[in-house]
């Protein structure tokens, strides 16, 4: 078993070492890169048991279930889809080339080559997939890699480092832990593409840190994720996929809904839709297994300053269920109605059991306030108005889109996962995760003769030069 690097001269040495290692090794076969991928599927296979005990205890309550359904199997579909996929993706792809060289039997081509070592830093959030999907991009593109696990799961963190470090050659995939020093050491490193899963504070600063060296950024941040409820909704319906997005994870997920829009005429039929679902799904809070905590007593208060901070300019509070705050960090949905507009609530993203209603008149009012906002993650629309979905389509922009329902545009494993703007740059999953971490190198054969001199294209120039120049100076 390799030691995990912990230092960062540790974690200098290591980077060298797989450079080093992958421009000795030059082109990556597809058989050995569906090899590595095979790998970690296996390591996540063998030891999911103990990896979603361990995130377990790191939330202080986190089911078995819910952390295979979302860290383990969403991981291993993106490495199996990768695995799956990837010959057919790297293969290289002809183009087109030049009049007249085409006619002189010149050829072009555009090759997928790995960038080399690629740095990815998780989240505690989703530990495992936030780690392991960007990296079956990155395996498949034929890169290498080494791992930033959360320190805020320190137990997670410290296992899948010793998993790795027993399973994986670290000159191909390797894991370093450490606090947030190390972190910032990590995304100062000359790495070849990093990825960065986190908030969008962080993100600036990981960005900073990456330009020093030029290495390209992968950003998958957050932001307030709006929810917009046509007239022509079905309340039930929507009430219903909210609470069950409300109710995953414990809201702490990147691409939650933030921010429901209702018609005004709709609040209190919808609000009781909302009670309704999401009591039927956790009719308790507090001691409730299936009830993700907020992962530690710091989250937990600034979720809390967040909707109390709303209370005290006025808005109003639905808690759901309506009491059962435990010492466990397992809460109840807060559902904040119509908030003052300078509460914090309203600008910064919750990441937890709470999120805010609004009510409004016209749908042009709410896009208009959701284009006022750095752009979301996500944005999800519910209703049988095409023409209107339409409209929403055409004049919003966000990393990703549900219609109605939410969050399921993430799921899709051929299909590029990522934000825009504030939400983040750059995205993984399917053949756009592959070229994400690929050079599209172009590579021209030119043919045997080269009649430029004969054509009079070369100095010493003839007279006849600029008139032939000036002739192809067309609009058609």
């Amino acid at each position: 078993m390799q030691p995990v690097p912990s230092s960062v001269q540790a974690l200098g040495s290591l980077l060298s070492r797989q450079k080093d290692a992958f421009n000795t090794e030059g082109a990556v076969t597809a058989e050995r890169r569906r090899q590595r991928i095979q790998q970690v599927i296996d390591l996540l296979v063998r030891h999911h048991e103990s990896l979603t005990d361990a995130i377990d205890q790191d939330f202080g309550g986190r089911p078995a279930g819910f952390s295979l359904m979302n860290d383990v199997l969403g991981a291993l579909a993106s490495l199996k889809h990768a695995r799956d996929h990837l010959q057919a993706w790297m293969q290289d792809e002809p183009r087109p080339v030049f009049t007249p060289y085409d006619q002189l039997g010149a050829k072009a081509w555009v090759r997928y080559q790995p960038k080399g070592s690629v740095g990815i830093i998780g989240t505690w959030n989703a530990p495992l997939y936030t780690l392991f999907s960007p990296l079956a991009s990155a395996l498949a593109a034929g890169n290498r890699a080494i791992l930033k696990p959360s320190e805020v799961l320190p137990r997670t963190a410290a296992l899948v480092a010793e998993l790795c470090a027993e399973h994986l050659d670290p000159l191909e995939v390797a894991v370093v832990t450490g606090d947030a020093e190390l972190a910032e050491a990590f995304t100062a490193q000359p790495f070849d593409h990093l990825v960065f899963t986190g908030s969008t504070a962080i993100g600036r600063s990981v960005m900073r840190n990456a330009a020093q060296h030029l290495v390209p950024v992968t950003l998958e941040l957050g932001g307030k994720s709006p929810v917009l409820l046509s007239r022509s909704a079905d309340l039930g319906k929507a009430a219903f996929s909210i609470a069950a997005a409300k109710a995953t994870n414990g809201g702490q997920i990147c691409i939650n809904p933030d921010l429901v829009y209702v018609p005004r005429p709709s609040l209190e039929t919808f609000l009781v839709a909302l009670r309704e679902a999401y009591c039927a799904l956790n009719p308790t809070a507090s001691g409730n297994p299936d009830v993700v905590a907020v992962v530690n007593a710091r989250h937990l208060a600034r979720v809390e300053d967040l909707v109390q901070g709303a209370r005290q300019l006025g808005a109003r509070i639905e808690s759901m269920p309506e009491s059962g705050e435990g010492d466990d960090r397992r809460r109840p949905l807060r559902v904040v109605v119509d908030p003052a507009q300078d509460a914090r609530i309203m600008h910064e993203e919750i990441f937890g059991p709470a999120m805010v209603v609004l009510t409004y008149e016209s749908v042009s009012e709410v896009i208009a306030q959701i284009n006022a906002r750095p752009r979301p993650l996500a944005l999800y629309y519910f209703g049988a108005d095409a023409q209107e979905q339409q409209q929403v389509l055409d004049h919003t922009l966000s990393g990703g889109v549900t219609l109605n329902d939410v969050m399921l545009h993430a799921a899709m494993h051929d299909a590029p996962f990522g934000g825009v703007g504030a939400s983040g740059m750059g995205h993984y999953h399917g053949r756009e995760g592959f070229l994400e971490f690929s050079h599209l190198r172009t590579v021209f054969q030119a043919p045997a003769h080269d009649p430029r001199r004969e054509w009079g294209l070369l100095p010493p120039y003839g007279e006849h030069f600029l008139a032939a120049m000036l002739a192809q100076v067309t609009a058609d």
